[in-house]
């Protein structure tokens, strides 16, 4: 319909369980003594633990996901140069997490989107005042390279043309960030 579905990637990742042959030890009659036993409880608490931290990460990979759809629907539905600036600070807020576990939870996870596949650290960008509020620096950076791509090979723009420009179409950047773009 209208909304975009999120979905995580789990092919090639093995689901994981317990045997429940070492349950049946500890309820059975093997595991009686009283080493084997807390040996037994302390590995099945282990497994326990990280089967559930594994899946906690999913989801959080899934939320933080999520939110990030919510914040760069425009860029999905029409390109780089309809991405907004986005801070770590708003998903944190928008999942209730921390900075910090955003920024490792984006870290080297790619997303596959109507555009094609970004890293999930791609969506936060810096933004650049407008008329009409702010843009982000990455749809600046698209709208130079297609000035530069367009430009006559014998007499290329110089940057103070391609400001000029920028300014004409409501982008208030300085000269010296279009020669670092």
């Amino acid at each position: 319909g209208e909304d975009y579905l999120v979905s995580l990637n789990e092919i090639g990742v093995p689901k994981l369980r317990m045997n429940p042959m070492y349950q049946a030890m500890l309820n059975g009659g093997k595991g009686k003594d009283a080493p084997d036993r807390e040996y037994l409880q302390d590995r099945i608490r282990s497994a326990s633990w990280l089967i559930r931290s594994i899946q906690q990460r999913q989801q959080t990979i899934f939320k933080v996901t999520q939110s990030i759809v919510k914040f760069q629907r425009d860029f999905l539905e029409h390109g780089v140069s309809a991405l907004k600036p986005l801070v770590l600070r708003d998903v944190a807020a928008d999942v209730g997490m921390h900075e910090s576990t955003v920024s490792r939870v984006t870290t080297n996870k790619y997303v596959h989107t109507p555009q094609g596949v970004y890293e999930l650290k791609y969506f936060f960008t810096s933004g650049l005042r407008t008329d009409g509020g702010e843009v982000s620096s990455e749809s600046v950076k698209e709208r130079i390279r297609d000035l530069v791509a367009k430009e006559n090979p014998k007499k290329p723009l110089s940057d103070q043309a391609i400001v000029a420009t920028l300014k004409a179409e409501g982008v208030d950047i300085a000269r010296r960030t279009v020669a670092k773009y």
